[in-house]
């Protein structure tokens, strides 16, 4: 493993708990060129943009795997390697104490080049699927829109819950079930409120009561429910 964030610690927490013989990872500064090396599976745990250099200091050794767990970054990043895999956990990992179980909680995970990778998901009892060289930039963005923009609309909802002193965790249990109706039943036939029914005049009324730094935000997000409800009409929002 060469990398001890939050992803590479948290993969190598869960291989060796799936009985994998893990090294103890190399992190900035250390000497990479002889990490593949009687090694079957090198793993580049690095941000993206630094992939391509660490994966030109390792010595290409034809016996090992080298593999990176980007997931809008293809394998041309891994030209120098004969053997080279992407494998990009489609999972939160905040911490590698709370990223290990996950891993081995029947993740999904996206996955290029060499089969090794597929045998890594099959030990950590996981699932994987395949995401072409050309989409993995748009297949990213996805995962960003499903984790990262999610965590931003429920940072909005911390601050608005505080405001109105409703305790978050009303909120966030709605959202939880919210999350529930979508798996049961789809986006579109889970979505309720105000612009699911065209409701304009409570969306007028919810724009009045936030604050001029909140509306952006739920004025996109009110667009995009629109959107969702298959509303065809151009729509200018409401002036409080």
């Amino acid at each position: 493993m060469i990398g001890r964030g939050r992803a590479g610690g948290s993969l190598a927490g869960a291989l060796a708990a799936a009985g994998w013989d893990v090294l103890e990872p190399l992190g900035r500064g250390d000497d990479v060129r002889a990490a593949a090396n009687g090694a079957d599976l090198v793993v580049i745990a690095t941000p993206d943009a630094v992939i391509a250099e660490v994966a030109g200091a390792i010595e290409p050794d034809g016996g090992a795997v080298v593999a990176h767990l980007a997931g809008s970054v293809g394998l041309e990043v891994l030209d120098r390697h004969p053997r080279r895999a992407g494998l990009h956990p489609l999972v939160s990992l905040p911490s590698p104490e709370i990223g290990a179980p996950r891993l081995a909680a029947g993740a999904w995970f996206a996955v290029a080049g060499d089969p090794l990778v597929r045998q890594v998901v099959a030990d950590l009892g996981g699932h994987a699927f395949e995401v072409a060289d050309e989409d993995r930039a748009a297949y990213h963005a996805v995962a960003c829109i499903a984790a990262n923009h999610l965590v931003a609309l429920l940072g909005q909802v911390e601050r608005l819950a505080a405001g109105v002193g409703v305790p978050v965790e009303a909120y966030l249990d709605l959202a939880r079930d919210t999350l529930d109706n979508v798996a049961a039943l789809g986006a579109r036939a889970a979505l309720t409120g105000p612009a699911a029914r065209g409701d304009e005049v409570t969306i007028a009324r919810h724009r009045a009561a936030l604050s001029p730094a909140e509306r952006p935000a739920y004025d996109v997000m009110a667009a995009e429910a629109r959107r969702l409800a298959g509303s065809s009409r151009e729509h200018r929002p409401s002036r409080p």
